[in-house]
């Protein structure tokens, strides 16, 4: 069974965001990598680019299917996995952690406020 750590805010496009103060950092769940296979690309937005919440912000793309990557929150980016670019298939050895994929000054927390919590995202995506 996968995991979905309690302190992550879900999309129910498989998106999270760990908020630390201003800092969200982003990434996408392992339920997403799960369905989407071996990935084989990854397109991230520059540093210092502006994200509007739920607004595509990248591309990750598997040998399945492309999918577009939206964005948790609104906000600036302050860094970008680049680790992931260079080889997009760790995505699928550590989604919460090392494999996350910006880290964005956030404009607005509350934009948080209507995401799902691990709980609500598991009952999404298993059924339950």
């Amino acid at each position: 069974m996968a995991t979905y750590p309690n302190d992550l805010k879900y999309l129910d496009s498989h998106e999270y965001a760990r908020l630390e103060g201003k800092i969200a950092t982003i990434g996408i769940t392992a339920f997403a990598i799960d369905q989407l296979g071996d990935i084989v690309f990854l397109e991230l937005p520059a540093v210092g680019d502006a994200l509007q919440k739920g607004e595509t912000f990248g591309t990750v793309e598997s040998v399945k299917a492309v999918e577009d990557l939206k964005a948790p929150i609104s906000g600036t980016v302050l860094e970008r996995n680049d680790a992931l670019i260079d080889a997009p298939e760790q995505l699928a050895e550590d989604p919460y952690g090392a494999a996350w994929m910006l880290k964005v000054q956030v404009e607005e927390v509350g934009e948080l406020d209507d995401a799902l919590s691990a709980e609500d995202y598991r009952a999404k995506v298993e059924g339950a």
